[in-house]
């Protein structure tokens, strides 16, 4: 299936019955736009234990994610509208995740506690994850892969094209990173602009949301439950005691088959 949630686009492939990965070589085939089928994650769905289903996530570069928080969205979604089911629970590498129907088309996500510890995001050192000693002093946070993010004037005039992959692949992440621009709004409301590891510049990003959520109300700039403008539309995350939720809409615009 190709999937999208606010523009931040999938392809999802149910391999519920042959239990089959694709390779790197296969992933960055059909994420190629031009002679693929082109998106910014692809998905697996598995069968689960002790959960409905789990999820692999790919990059569009072939390499692994442990986290996909609109990939996520969107598999509940089909999943829920193939059972009838109001919730259930999907197995990630990082976490098994509590999905919702919240109502009017919506489907909420529980993406689990941030992680807020240096060793775990992981960082290449031992340091404030509040405070990076980088210019511009971004926020470190773990949400099942790692992030950086930026708090600016105005997201609009930053040149994410240089600023976004100059970041990715800065030395104190070894797994490299995304990358998060935010423009505080107000304290219930931000405008995020982002650069995903792997893949680059995208529409929307769920555990990118999430990531900037957490770093703001660390910071104190917002609250914890906060409407999130991305380029392809809005997001709600509401950082809980139970974890990071975060609720939009989903959209499924074709099937096909992988003939792999």
């Amino acid at each position: 299936m190709k999937m999208h949630g606010l523009g931040n686009d999938f392809v999802v492939v149910d391999a519920r019955l042959t239990g089959a990965l694709p390779d790197a070589a296969t992933v960055t085939a059909i994420a190629d736009r031009h002679r693929g089928v082109g998106f910014d994650q692809l998905a697996v769905i598995l069968p689960g234990q002790n959960a409905d289903a789990r999820l692999v996530f790919f990059n569009a570069d072939g390499s692994f994610s442990a986290a996909c928080g609109n990939a996520t969205r969107c598999v509940a979604r089909h999943l829920m509208d193939e059972t009838g089911a109001k919730s259930l629970r999907l197995a990630t590498d990082h976490a098994v995740l509590l999905a919702e129907d919240a109502g009017n088309g919506l489907t909420r996500v529980n993406m689990g506690a941030p992680v807020l510890d240096w060793a775990r995001i992981p960082l290449a050192e031992d340091l404030d994850t509040l405070h990076l000693p980088i210019a511009g002093d971004p926020v470190a946070t773990g949400m099942g892969n790692p992030h950086m993010t930026f708090f600016v004037a105005d997201a609009a005039a930053v040149d994410l094209d240089s600023f976004g992959p100059l970041h990715e692949h800065h030395p104190l992440y070894p797994q490299r990173t995304n990358v998060e621009i935010v423009e505080i709004v107000s304290s219930d409301e931000i405008i995020l602009r982002i650069w995903e590891r792997g893949t680059g510049i995208t529409l929307a990003s769920g555990s990118c949301s999430c990531a900037a959520v957490v770093a703001a109300a660390r910071r104190g700039l917002t609250g914890r439950r906060v409407r999130v403008n991305v380029p392809g539309g809005q997001l709600e995350i509401d950082w809980r005691e139970d974890g990071v939720w975060m609720t939009g809409p989903t959209a499924h615009v074709f099937d096909g088959v992988w003939r792999g």
